[in-house]
């Protein structure tokens, strides 16, 4: 298991939502191969993803699409239905299995608080929180660290909104450097969660840069639960 996983997995154990972000752990390890597009229902596949988004993030947005399969009972038409592939839900529910299984047997605490997506940003913040990047006036990202410019990936929840700061789970690179499966963060949380890493330096530069009206303003809304229900679709960006 990857370094940052199982960093994130333990600090979302004190955070008391190990069992929402055990589920992101396993929805992490399909990537991109959550949802299927038909050529001739395009149309309704591309609605049922957008249905499946949640603010905060594509990582909300897969535990969204977890829930709601979890909640049938992992039913195979469900997944027919909403255009999701119900092989790689079956490897996330292995995975997510298999760690569960693992946090047990070291008596990590699996507890549970949909509604607190901060405390899931912040558990996921704890295992990547060198693949941050900030919103720049050119509307591009850069990452804070060693700097490079990004990109959120179009098939992204986030990529209307544009939250000033991101934490990223991978870059894939195509015609750019793509940002995917990204989660909107509040910078504080930097200092607070990897102050060996980050100082207060890094996050007051970006004070006082003004971006164009209505960008940059998605840490102000309030997030959405990671509750299930409904249907819709995730913003795993293709590679």
């Amino acid at each position: 298991m990857d370094p940052q996983l199982s960093k994130m997995l333990i600090k979302s154990a004190e955070y008391g939502v190990s069992t929402e972000v055990l589920s992101i752990c396993g929805m992490l390890q399909i990537g991109a191969s959550v949802f299927y597009r038909p050529k001739e229902r395009a149309l309704h596949a591309d609605n049922a993803r957008v249905g499946f988004n949640r603010p905060g993030g594509d990582h909300m947005t897969l535990l969204h699409v977890w829930n709601c399969w979890a909640e049938t009972q992992f039913s195979t038409q469900w997944c027919f239905e909403n255009f999701v592939q119900v092989r790689s839900m079956r490897k996330a529910r292995d995975v997510r299995e298999q760690l569960e299984g693992m946090m047990e047997r070291v008596e990590v605490e699996v507890a549970s608080n949909a509604g607190d997506t901060d405390a899931i940003a912040k558990s996921i913040t704890a295992g990547f929180f060198y693949h941050t990047a900030k919103l720049q006036k050119s509307l591009d990202y850069r990452t804070v660290k060693h700097p490079q410019t990004v990109h959120i990936h179009p098939s992204s929840s986030l990529h209307q909104t544009q939250p000033r700061w991101v934490v990223y789970h991978e870059l894939v690179f195509t015609t750019k450097e793509f940002m995917r499966q990204i989660v909107e963060i509040k910078p504080d949380w930097l200092v607070e969660i990897a102050p060996h890493y980050y100082k207060q330096k890094d996050i007051d530069d970006d004070a006082g840069k003004k971006l164009p009206k209505g960008v940059g303003k998605a840490a102000e809304t309030s997030r959405g639960g990671g509750g299930g229900g409904g249907g819709g679709a995730t913003a795993a960006a293709p590679g």
